[in-house]
């Protein structure tokens, strides 16, 4: 059974994937709370300072214990990079191009497992740590058919005389810190160590201290593919200490960080300090949804639905603010409150469950206090409550999926809560709503529901976000990877780049350089 998993999925048989799925939880579970090391220049960093991996859905249980990296390491971590980043930057594009494939292949191979890890580690539902793991693969790939179709980035050039031979031409820029999130471990990790790979650059990756384990995997496939030692390192550890000493590194010639907005406009500054060096950053959303009077409501209440509490909502992608016509906003409340309200919240290493549980207890506090403003100024529509399950769940982080009306100026519909909190107002003009639509720092998605292609297209002309849909019932993801939208930030949501997985992608990694040969 082949049967392939991405965000794009609705209706399926998917069984047999479920008994595989099974099978793999169960041999991973008969391996919990082992010991890893940190890997730097190829060889296993003990320090005998651990830090422990637990389940969110049941914080009691031990995952694995991984061992941290002294900062004292980071040093000698970036110079061993550099001294293997001088061969590896040297080898044929066309030989980076088959080791990052053959480790695509592997990730392929190992997904069950690594999904099972995944679902553990994250409080993800099966299928989307399985679309999380296929999307680590697609992603290795893509970036591999870039270089491959750029010829290694080498342009031959306009002639000034028949005897000169002129070509632009990327190189790579040395050391790249790779700091990835806990939402997609393995994708977000990989995507963006494969392009600065790609790129001749080698990698330190500080994976989230959440989700230590899935790093794991990632290391494991790129050495079994042949990568050489010290091309790609992994060092355990809080961002405040390990990364923060990683970003300050002088040796460190660019960062890569999928997080927050006030960490991303840090590393920034650092960044531009001295010598100025690439930046690469995607840093979140407030996302906007637009339901006009025509459109399909079934539709545009799965696609909301989907978009605000997958993953817990915890994703940059997420919906977080949906503005509705007023003729509508009565049926879509109770249409999505009541999808909210039958939401199946629990283990999310079950087929039968939605919605696992955040993945820690500040992001309980987080939804808790959303709630007590939520009552005092809006209308709690579905949800707003923690939830106690039973048995081994009873310690675990879930919160209910909510759904809330309140005003377009309210701080809830404004900032980041990275939760599954959806807040919803509504609407007379189409003019007006796009332009509340765009009244956020954020830019990272909007969508629009509506049967009338004028609107549509007014959408998508005035949207200011760099991933826009119409009509999607599938949600607010990017599609089924990889290829198919870039994604891409704009405003506080930005990267400095030119997208987080489109076609420019591993040129970010390069910089230029000007040959001319007189023959």
């Amino acid at each position: 059974m082949t049967f392939r998993i991405t965000y794009s999925v609705l209706d399926a048989d998917l069984s047999e994937l479920h008994r595989q799925f099974d099978a793999a939880l169960a041999a991973v579970r008969g391996g919990l709370g082992g010991e890893y090391p940190s890997w730097v220049g190829g060889a296993a960093l003990l320090s005998n300072d651990l830090l422990e991996s637990r389940n969110p859905a049941a914080p009691e249980e031990v995952l694995g214990r991984f061992h941290r990296t002294p900062v004292a390491e980071v040093d000698r971590a970036v110079r061993e990079a550099r001294s293997a980043q001088r061969a590896w930057g040297a080898t044929h594009w066309s030989e980076r191009v088959r080791v990052l494939r053959q480790a695509a292949d592997l990730l392929s191979e190992r997904r069950l497992v690594l999904a099972a890890r995944m679902t553990l580690e994250v409080g993800k539902s099966r299928l989307e740590s399985l679309g999380d793991v296929e999307e680590s693969a697609d992603l290795l790939r893509y970036y591999a058919n870039q270089l491959e179709e750029a010829q290694g980035f080498a342009r031959p050039m306009a002639r000034l005389s028949p005897h000169e031979d002129t070509r632009s031409v990327l190189r790579p820029y040395g050391v790249f810190a790779v700091i990835s999130p806990f939402n997609f471990p393995l994708a977000l990790a990989a995507g963006m160590s494969a392009g600065a790979l790609l790129g001749g650059n080698a990698v330190i990756l500080k994976p989230s201290e959440e989700t230590p384990w899935c790093a794991e995997g990632l290391h494991q496939a790129l050495v079994d593919a042949g990568l050489p030692d010290g091309v790609f390192q992994v060092l355990h550890g809080e961002g405040e200490t390990l990364g923060a000493a990683l970003v300050r590194h002088p040796g460190i010639d660019g960062v890569t960080f999928t997080g927050s907005r006030a960490v991303g406009a840090d590393i920034q500054q650092r960044l531009l300090a001295g010598r100025p060096r690439p930046c690469l950053l995607e840093l979140g959303g407030k996302n906007p949804a637009i339901v006009c009077r025509d459109a399909d409501l079934e539709a545009a209440v799965d696609g909301c639905y989907r978009s605000a509490f997958g993953l817990s909502g915890q994703k940059c992608s997420a919906l977080s603010r949906i503005y509705v016509h007023e003729d509508l906003r009565a049926d879509f409340l109770a249409r999505l409150a009541h999808k909210a309200r039958e939401t199946a919240v629990g283990d999310p290493s079950l087929a039968s469950v939605y919605m696992g549980p955040v993945i820690n207890a500040a992001a309980v506090r987080r939804f808790e206090q959303a709630v007590t403003e939520a009552r005092r100024d809006g209308v709690i529509h579905a949800g707003g409550e923690r939830l106690r399950l039973g048995g081994a769940l009873a310690g675990g982080h879930f919160v209910a999926p909510t759904v809330v009306e309140l005003p377009h100026g309210h701080r809830l519909m404004r900032e980041e809560l990275f939760l599954p909190f959806v807040g919803v107002t509504g609407f007379r003009s189409l003019e007006e709503t796009v332009a509340q639509a765009n009244d956020c720092e954020y830019g990272l998605t909007a969508g629009i529901f509506s049967q009338r292609p004028e609107d549509v297209e007014f959408f998508m002309d005035r949207a200011e976000a760099g991933v826009l849909y119409a009509n999607r019932r599938t949600g607010a993801t990017t599609g089924a990877w990889p290829g198919v939208q870039p994604f891409c930030g704009w405003k506080a949501s930005g990267s400095t780049g030119k997208g987080g997985c489109g076609p420019y992608y591993v040129a970010q990694f390069m910089r230029e350089q000007s040959q001319t040969r007189m023959g």
